[in-house]
């Protein structure tokens, strides 16, 4: 198969690929569309950013039914944030199917709104598997119509210690339902997953060569280390970096310290709430916030487009998250960066990244910059529009009322990206005030709205 249109996909569902950019299949959507197609459960290895939730996604909305609401597929994820983003691939690729609704059942959101949908009905869950078996046990929802599971990052489930959720999850589903489970490693734990639960699965793995990431490292005496951070930001001043730390508490002092040197940035882990996650993402994918200062929450299932570099604030814990870690940039083809920055005494550690990765992780001496140099000022601010998918906007009605009403170029706006109750849409910074007023005084398909200026 080495075509999407080889596969006797549904016209609407081609339609979609081709609208959303897929113009072939990546190898492990080679490999693993054709046997779930054909109602085979599988075992999948890939490493993050290969193209795998497609890979499933397209097969799972082939079984759906967008005409009966009731719950259908339910696709396991470890992490909220990687049930947003396959859920929104889902969504995204099951835009033509009228009726379809997919649900994200995970924690740091509250409970209720998800056991009124799941009430209502729906036929897809994306779930973490605490939250989805709360809801289980208070009987908000039923799996024997599911047929299609899917187990994404199944290691990494098990890693958090998942295991006797999932077991107790999957003891509620049919048995003859299909089931595919993606990982990036066949340990072990992984393997013994399948044999449990899975029937003479397809196995396929794909050794994609890696991305292309230069990686060096710095080495830094720890008084030093903040400043060297700094000054290797504003050396790349029009990028976008992820920033590495290895505790919550570090996160917000590095990210209070950027900005207070000018450099816009913003932070990302576990002790947020959910809205204040989704909005630290939304303003770093559309270019108002440069850098993001997280946790390992970020390592696993969190795809950035055109992210430029990585830096390892700290070095990980293990070899394997500082293969997560820099896995996020140099993805679709693009030229990636990863910096490590390390103390004296990390000698040892190094050494088995690289045993492990079979890659050396070169020295190089950091340019200077003056500690006093002025930065640039961000070249986006973001706008919040207090209507979204369930009031019926789409972009071209933002777009319409900026390039209208309030005055603006097209070239001056940036991302739009709507949810189900916000909008947000990224401006050039200088205009972005005047966008403001006009929105607030004028309408958006003949509605006011709230509009703010995030910061």
């Amino acid at each position: 198969m080495t075509d999407f249109g080889d596969l006797g996909l549904p016209d609407a569902l081609l339609s979609v690929l081709a609208e959303t950019g897929y113009a072939s299949p990546t190898p492990i959507q080679r490999l693993s569309l054709p046997p779930l197609l054909a109602g085979q459960d599988l075992i999948a290895q890939s490493r993050t950013g290969s193209g795998k939730t497609a890979a499933f996604a397209i097969p799972l909305l082939t079984r759906v039914d967008a005409g009966r609401r009731e719950l259908q597929a339910l696709v396991l994820c470890p992490t909220r944030d990687l049930c947003a983003q396959v859920a929104g691939e889902i969504r995204k690729l099951g835009r033509y199917q009228p009726n379809l609704q997919v649900l994200i059942v995970c924690g740091g959101q509250p409970p209720r709104p998800q056991a009124q949908a799941l009430e209502r009905g729906v036929q897809v869950v994306v779930a973490t598997p605490g939250r989805l078996l709360d809801h289980l046990e208070r009987g908000r929802l039923m799996l024997d119509g599911v047929r299609t599971l899917v187990l994404d990052e199944a290691d990494r489930m098990l890693d958090m210690g998942f295991r006797e959720d999932i077991a107790r999850i999957l003891a509620q589903t049919p048995p003859l339902r299909q089931t595919a489970l993606f990982s990036a490693t066949f340990d072990e734990a992984v393997l013994e997953l399948s044999a449990h639960y899975q029937r003479a699965p397809q196995r396929v793995a794909v050794s994609d060569a890696p991305p292309a990431i230069a990686q060096w490292r710095q080495e830094v005496a720890e008084a030093d280390r903040l400043s060297s951070l700094i000054s290797l930001l504003r050396a790349g001043a029009h990028e976008s970096a992820i920033v590495f730390c290895n505790r919550k508490l570090t996160v917000d002092t590095v990210a209070e310290q950027l900005r207070r040197a000018g450099l816009p940035a913003d932070r990302l882990h576990g002790g947020l709430e959910q809205r204040e996650r989704d909005l630290a993402l939304t303003k770093f994918r559309n270019g108002s916030t440069r850098v993001l200062v997280a946790t390992d929450v970020a390592a696993r299932g969190l795809d950035i487009a055109g992210l430029a570099a990585v830096v390892n604030y700290e070095l990980p814990g293990s070899p394997e998250v500082y293969v997560h870690r820099i896995g996020r940039t140099g993805r679709a083809g693009a030229q990636g960066l990863a910096v490590t920055l390390h103390g004296p005494g990390d000698a040892e550690r190094i050494k088995e990244i690289e045993q492990y990765t079979g890659t050396p992780i070169p020295y190089r001496r950091p340019e200077v910059t003056e500690a006093g140099a002025e930065t640039a000022e961000p070249a986006l601010k973001t706008l919040s529009i207090g209507g979204g998918r369930k009031d019926k906007i789409r972009p071209g009605d933002i777009l319409g009322a900026l390039t209208g009403e309030a005055g603006l170029r097209a070239e001056q706006v940036g991302r739009i990206e709507i949810t189900d109750k916000l909008s947000f849409v990224a401006l050039h910074a200088d205009c972005a005030g005047r966008a403001l007023v006009r929105l607030r005084e004028g309408r958006i398909k003949g509605r006011r709205f709230r509009v703010e200026l995030l910061h």
